[in-house]
């Protein structure tokens, strides 16, 4: 199965970032470098909100790309990575087979992740990533079939800049909010994660048992070294109970082409006073593992963790 099959990680494009790309765009001199630059700026702006998802920094108005001069001169789409080095994010239209390198891309890249775009520019799948010192130095294309995971570029993303011993997100999902379909954006539809895959299929069926008024999203978690750069899906479903309580279901799923969890992970609920009032242990053969469901007050407030002894990352809900 190639890398292409493997993963299937989709990045909506709203309209800032289409607003971005059409005042870059316009600056050019004509046409056809407009529509070139106006891809290389979604395509990188993708892939900066992906790794803001998994809590990777980012540098994005220090790139070439963002400059206005070196756009205008050359066909460049670099992400800055502080303290790592330049991300070329290369875009992909629909049936091309193969990502293009021009010669002002082939030096001073950390490697190359590929961006496929959909006809209508409303998302994009990120295919995967190559390494620059795999790349010969007459090579101008690379077959995206040769591409690796994109899990790979973690390998080259050191331990202490991308994965703190503690990462917490600072943002507070308010769940009600979600029966309004009002979601956070890192919390993204299941099939946005899962694509066609198996475990998409099972999320979906143990979502729909859970209640057909239910409303499910799920959020990437990186892992980090530790685990081998695997990273794993935090999924989240809710669905009224009484008309002022709710019913929750929480589970965490392998991406990527894992098809199982790392063993020792844990996943706790916790009060919001810290106080651990549930929790599961993967083992090495657990494909999900999931809380048993709970119920809530409107206004009550939870955390969710997930830990493996070396790191804990947490999320905090309100309902």
């Amino acid at each position: 199965m190639s890398s292409t099959e493997t993963l299937c990680i989709k990045i909506p494009l709203g309209q800032e970032a289409h607003a971005i790309a059409r005042q870059f765009a316009v600056e050019q001199t004509t046409p056809q470098k407009g529509k070139q630059t106006y891809l290389n700026t979604l395509a990188v702006y993708a892939v900066c909100s992906y790794l803001k998802w998994l809590q990777i920094d980012t540098a994005l108005e220090k790139g070439d790309s963002w400059h206005p001069l070196k756009r205008a001169l050359f066909d460049v789409a670099d992400l800055v990575l502080p303290n790592i080095g330049k991300l070329e994010c290369r875009p992909v239209q629909p049936g091309e087979t193969a990502i293009s390198l021009p010669p002002e891309v082939m030096e001073n890249r950390i490697g190359y992740v590929a961006v496929q775009f959909s006809e209508c520019l409303n998302e994009v799948k990120l295919l995967g990533f190559v390494r620059t010192v795999t790349i010969s130095s007459a090579s101008e294309q690379i077959p995206i079939a040769s591409l690796k995971p994109l899990n790979f570029l973690f390998d080259y993303i050191p331990d202490t800049v991308a994965h703190p011993t503690l990462n917490t997100s600072q943002i507070r999902v308010n769940l009600n909010q979600w029966f309004e379909n009002l979601f956070e954006s890192s919390w993204m539809p299941l099939e946005q994660i899962f694509g066609s895959r198996n475990e998409k299929k099972f999320a979906l069926r143990t979502v729909s048992s859970f209640s057909k008024a239910s409303v499910a999203r799920t959020k990437i978690i990186d892992l980090g070294l530790q685990v081998g750069s695997q990273s794993v899906a935090l999924l989240v479903a809710i669905a009224p109970y009484s008309e002022h309580k709710v019913e929750i279901l929480v589970q965490l799923h392998p991406v990527y082409e894992k098809g199982f969890l790392p063993s020792n992970l844990r996943l706790n609920l916790l009060l919001e006073s810290g106080e651990i009032i549930q929790n599961v242990v993967s083992r090495s053969n657990d494909n999900y593992i999931q809380l048993k469901r709970f119920r809530g007050y409107s206004g009550e407030g939870f955390n969710i963790q997930v830990s493996d002894g070396n790191f804990t990352i947490k999320e905090t809900f309100v309902i």
